[in-house]
Parts: C-alpha cells; sequence; structure tokens
C-alpha cells in the first residue's frame, strides 16, 4: 500500500508567448519541472505530515512519478486577472483523512481564491466528519461551527495569483504528496 507520509504546499507563475512554455515556467517558479506529475483526486491521508518545501523536494528525484493535488489556470487576455489555490482542511483526530480542494479563477485576488479553496476543503472535511452546517452561512460564521464541534484541526490555503500582460500567463498551487 502506498500512502504518502508527507507532503508540501508550493505555488508559481509563468509567463511567455507560448502556452505550454508559460506552464513549464510555473512549474519552475513552484519548483516541481523535473517530475513526472499525475494528478490526483483531493484527499489529505491519514498520519500525513505537512513539511517545508526545501525539506519535501530534498525527499523527491528527476523524473520520479509524483502525486499532486494541483490546481491552474492560464489566459493570453490582457489585464485579465487569474488565480489558482488549494484548500487545505485537516481533522483533529490525525487517524482520520482530511481533505485538499483545487479551485481556479478568473478576477479573483489571492485572498478571495484562497478563502473559497479553504472552504471547499473544510466543507467536504465537515460533511464527511458529520458536523453540521449551513451551507449559506459566511465563511467566519460556518468557521465558528466547525471550531466549536472540535473535530476540525485547521484550515489553510496555498494561492497565486497574477494579472495577465501580453503573453499567456499561468497561475499554479501544489499540495505534492511524499510516498
Amino acid at each position: 500500500m502506498s500512502v504518502p507520509t508527507k507532503i508540501f504546499f508550493t505555488k508559481g507563475v509563468g509567463r511567455h508567448r507560448e502556452q505550454l512554455t508559460s506552464f513549464e515556467l510555473a512549474l519552475r517558479d513552484a519548483g516541481i519541472q523535473k517530475f513526472n506529475l499525475v494528478q490526483v483526486s483531493s484527499i489529505f491521508p491519514p498520519k500525513c505530515r505537512v513539511v517545508k518545501k526545501e525539506e519535501g523536494l530534498e525527499l523527491l528525484s528527476p523524473g520520479e512519478i509524483v502525486y499532486v493535488v494541483m490546481s491552474r489556470c492560464c489566459s493570453d487576455e490582457p489585464r485579465r486577472l487569474v488565480a489558482a489555490s488549494v484548500g487545505c482542511a485537516l481533522p483533529s483526530d490525525r487517524s482520520v483523512y482530511g481533505y485538499l480542494s483545487e479551485h481556479h479563477a478568473f478576477g479573483q485576488n489571492e485572498k478571495v481564491a484562497g478563502d473559497y479553496a479553504e472552504d471547499l476543503a473544510a466543507a467536504m472535511l465537515a460533511s464527511t466528519l458529520g458536523v453540521e452546517f449551513d451551507e449559506d452561512r459566511s465563511w467566519d460564521e460556518k468557521r465558528e461551527v466547525w471550531k466549536i464541534s472540535g473535530k476540525i484541526y485547521r484550515s489553510f490555503n496555498i494561492t497565486q495569483s497574477a494579472v495577465v500582460k501580453d503573453e499567456y500567463t499561468t497561475v499554479l498551487a501544489a499540495a505534492v504528496l511524499v510516498l
């Protein structure tokens, strides 16, 4: 059974006249360009430990197949705001899995996109843990309910946004799983 034991979070932005190259440059900016990335769904493994990006990168080798939960957004429309975010919600009981969420958007800054991704992850975790909440409540009101329940330890996000200039701009955010 291959269950990741560590995870790190990273983000990047790339700009180039070619769309694919802008994506490559965003991967370079995030530090994950030398791996064969496989996108997976949004489960934060039980007992997995969040490590710093530098520590996680040291555990990986060029060419290695690496699992990621990644969000990316790209445009070549001048003055367009692009954002990519990964939200994370961790349960208080570390033997239970948590959630990661991907969100990408046009016209949202880092705060708005990040809060949205974090809210998605926390809502998925809350529903799994049986914490009742009103979907229509504000993020702060839901967070208070989750905190009171004692079942959600914490939530956070990593988000990258950028304004498109006169070439393709790609933003990405990723949770990188380390076996």
